[in-house]
């Protein structure tokens, strides 16, 4: 059996998110690694784009939802999976990790934050 993901690894993105007011007016770098799971053998067997989720435009999706400022990475993240399962309905499992690059905690660590593994039939309320 075959399993196929399309990644995006230790992108970084500076966004307005975080509890504080100053995190949401100055922002701060996030690190966000992603994995979108779904079929893909007809773009293996034919290297036609059409048959394939085009990474391209899930970054784009990421950067849109993003440049919104949320309280919470939660929010952040629970945005990005609903936008990437609506526009590609053929995704299965999505896997999102974002984390506060550096976090003004006084904490001696690289990051914080949150993973959300969705699959297509998951219920997270």
């Amino acid at each position: 059996m075959q399993k196929h993901k399309i990644i995006i690894q230790e992108l970084l993105i500076h966004a307005h998110h975080g509890v504080m007011e100053q995190e949401r007016t100055v922002g701060a770098d996030f690190s966000l690694d992603l994995e979108v799971c779904f079929d893909f053998r007809k773009a293996m067997e034919t290297d036609n784009l059409s048959e394939t989720i085009s990474y391209a435009d899930i970054y784009e999706i990421v950067k849109k939802e993003m440049a919104i400022p949320s309280q919470l990475l939660e929010h952040a993240g629970g945005r990005i999976i609903k936008a990437l399962k609506q526009k590609f309905p053929k995704i299965r499992l999505i896997k999102l990790r974002l984390t506060k690059v550096n976090p003004p905690l006084g904490a001696n660590c690289k990051g914080m934050g949150i993973e959300i593994i969705d699959e297509n039939n998951s219920d997270f309320s």
